[in-house]
């Protein structure tokens, strides 16, 4: 299995105590406490990317603001209030948010309404690009309460940044967390993909480097997906581009964790970094099945035990909102052995990990399997897996989903 991959940007991408088991889950009637708002504007679409993106020059953060303004309007008077008065955290992900400008997060607080945005420890994240995260955006953003910045990099090496389809050169990266730290923000994440092929022309080791010189305090690592729709699936599959040999998807997944986490960084999460205490705080919502709010186009909400998206394009979403129809495109209810599963999943994904008192007696000896084929290491109250490990993710869960799913059936 391969390392949850993420190409640009990304809703999930950022511990809960212990995973979440069922107690954990929050009912229906609790208000958000989360945001995710999706902004779909990108300047030009990376050759991997199947994210749901407008391609345009220019963003229209006018009529973005209103079409957001109108959906949470709709949302309210149809259930009641759908966000807490208080929120804990905000992420601005796309599509490319630092297309937007220097006022639409200015324009974003009046939307969700300045008073929420005010606790101690509340996190606020947008992701940026580095070619147009200007000086302008930066001072905008941290004006709004912008206090977390995401920037892309993906690479620092001009062939295989070329070979992706991403519009900043090698410099982009380092300049870009200038410009932020400039204007206040210490709160910075990088983004790096791993596992591109021979023919982007790519030096891993080199790119590690760069990531490790600018100090950050977060970095976050995702292997590449071939998507059959996009042009590098196609490529594919017209054999014009060989995907990267596993072997050596393996090695840069592995090299890329030994050399953080022997930099200082905690791997928290299969493809998440930190320094001591700076964890990202918005994906442990995710992580925890708790409750969110998705707005904006392809946007998805949770409110335990029910999962609805928006609808997936642009226009198709503005239109709905400008019509006075909440703008969803579908839902899912997840059931008991849904819910068991995913928790597994996102719990396995943590070094957290699992409490062996949420696990049948069965499960104790398959933990010593896997400890020693080096996939997993003990916890004070039961396990996580290793880097190994989670090279594994979707095997394992499925094998210990097995054994607690005959644990719980009737005799």
């Amino acid at each position: 299995m391969r390392p949850a991959a993420r190409g640009c940007g990304s809703d999930v991408a950022e511990s809960g105590s212990n995973g979440p088991a069922s107690s954990d889950i929050q009912p229906a009637d609790v208000p958000a406490r989360s945001v995710y708002v999706h902004a779909p504007f990108c300047a030009s679409r990376c050759l991997y990317c199947d994210f749901s993106v407008t391609v345009s020059p220019i963003a229209d953060h006018t009529a973005w603001l209103e079409a957001l303004a109108g959906e949470l309007s709709l949302l309210d008077h149809a259930s009641g209030p759908c966000l807490s008065s208080t929120l804990e955290t905000i992420y601005v992900g796309g599509g490319t948010p630092s297309l937007l400008g220097a006022e639409a997060m200015v324009g974003l607080a009046r939307v969700l309404g300045p008073g929420r945005l005010q606790g101690s420890d509340f996190e606020w994240t947008a992701e940026a690009n580095p070619e147009s995260f200007s000086r302008e955006v930066a001072g905008g953003w941290i004006r709004a309460g912008v206090n977390r910045i995401s920037l892309g990099a993906q690479s620092f090496q001009e062939t295989p940044l070329k070979w992706m389809g991403r519009l900043h050169g090698p410099g982009g990266p380092a300049t870009a967390v200038q410009r932020a730290r400039n204007v206040g923000f210490e709160n910075i994440n990088l983004d790096l993909i791993f596992g591109l092929p021979a023919e982007a022309g790519r030096d891993w080791k080199t790119d590690l480097e760069a990531a490790l010189a600018l100090e950050l305090p977060h970095l976050s690592l995702y292997g590449l997906t071939i998507e059959p729709g996009t042009p590098l699936g196609r490529a594919v599959a017209e054999g014009r581009v060989s995907p990267v040999e596993e072997s050596r998807y393996r090695e840069e997944f592995l090299e890329a964790s030994e050399g953080f986490r022997d930099a200082g960084y905690r791997q928290y999460e299969l493809s998440n970094f930190c320094l001591p205490g700076l964890e990202a705080r918005h994906n442990q919502v995710y992580w925890n099945l708790h409750p969110y709010l998705g707005l904006g186009n392809a946007a998805h909400s949770f409110q335990p035990p029910v999962r609805r998206w928006n609808l997936r394009g642009w226009e198709d979403y503005q239109q709905s909102v400008a019509k006075g129809r909440i703008p969803t495109a579908g839902s899912e209810t997840l059931g008991p052995a849904e819910t068991r599963l995913e928790a597994l999943w996102l719990a396995l994904r943590t070094d957290d990990g699992l409490r062996f008192d949420l696990l049948p007696e069965e499960a104790k000896a398959l933990f010593q399997r896997w400890s020693d084929q080096g996939w997993a290491v003990p916890t004070s109250e039961g396990f996580h897996l290793t880097p190994e490990g989670w090279l594994l993710l979707d095997q394992l869960v499925v094998e210990l989903d097995g054994i607690r799913e005959v644990h719980s059936s009737p005799s």
